[in-house]
């Protein structure tokens, strides 16, 4: 298995995680860098975040998105109106093209879920010409996403399967810093740098916040269905709590920081 992260709606999936991720395409296109004519990979699309945005962004000659996952790839291919791009299944670890077909290769919140990174990391340089880019983006879990922390932190403080929770998820693949800065550098990716990306995201109330991952999407969602019906009930109040803060339910706003890295192949 080539991902850690677990979904079973795509609708589930873009009130968790697409509506971020759609956010942070712009900078991170910005980021790593793009030009008209190009031929550009988009590795692991989820529901096509970054895949559209790079159809607007520049009059690419082609985009090829893949994802591991069967339920994204299917909701991808259902959004798609352009036929500059193409959808299909695939693994980050083994990607099915040859040496140096694309000029870009980027991955959008998609590497501290595969467990083997470097893998990833050397396929992307793999299949881009040389002279061509590599970039990708990860969240920063342990230091930059408030929201997050606060649910794990809160589960942590209830049990110890919630401590094992919060350091699992401190603590993927490529978050540290410095960390996938010199995962490129060692997979032979030349001028490497390394930046953060910033976004907010709001959230209209606790339910808009907790619906999809109570409803056990991504990896928060897969310890929610662990639990008990007694200890459901006891970590959703804690959680609300914490959310709260001792305000009325309503609109709230977190900022939330990823790190970005790119790099050349020689």
């Amino acid at each position: 298995m080539s991902s850690s992260f677990t979904v079973h709606d795509a609708a589930g999936y873009e009130q968790l995680m697409g509506r971020w991720s759609q956010k942070l395409a712009l900078p991170f296109i910005e980021f790593a860098g793009l030009a008209d004519g190009e031929k550009v990979l988009d590795i692991g699309c989820g529901t096509g975040s970054l895949t559209f945005a790079l159809d607007r962004a520049a009059s690419l000659g082609e985009i090829t998105a893949i994802d591991y996952s069967p339920v994204f790839v299917e909701e991808t291919i259902r959004r798609n109106t352009s036929p500059r791009i193409k959808i299909s299944q695939a693994d980050a670890c083994s990607l099915p093209f040859e040496d140096g077909t694309f000029d870009r290769a980027l991955a959008l919140l998609v590497l501290h879920f595969v467990p083997e990174a470097d893998t990833a990391v050397a396929e992307m340089g793999r299949v881009v010409r040389p002279g061509g880019t590599v970039a990708a983006a990860v969240w920063d879990h342990l230091g930059g996403m408030p929201v997050m922390r606060m649910m794990v932190d809160t589960v942590a403080a209830l049990s110890e399967a919630g401590r094992q929770l919060r350091s699992r998820y401190c603590f993927q693949p490529m978050m540290q810093p410095g960390e996938m800065k010199r995962a490129f550098v060692e997979q032979g990716l030349m001028d490497v740098a390394e930046t953060q990306l910033l976004i907010r995201m709001e959230y209209q109330n606790f339910a808009d916040f907790w619906a999809p991952i109570a409803a056990g999407e991504g990896p928060l969602g897969q310890y929610m269905t662990t639990l008990g019906a007694s200890e459901r009930a006891r970590v959703d109040a804690a959680i609300r709590d914490a959310y709260e803060a001792g305000r009325p339910d309503g609109a709230r706003s977190f900022a939330n920081v990823a790190w970005a890295c790119r790099g050349i192949v020689p």
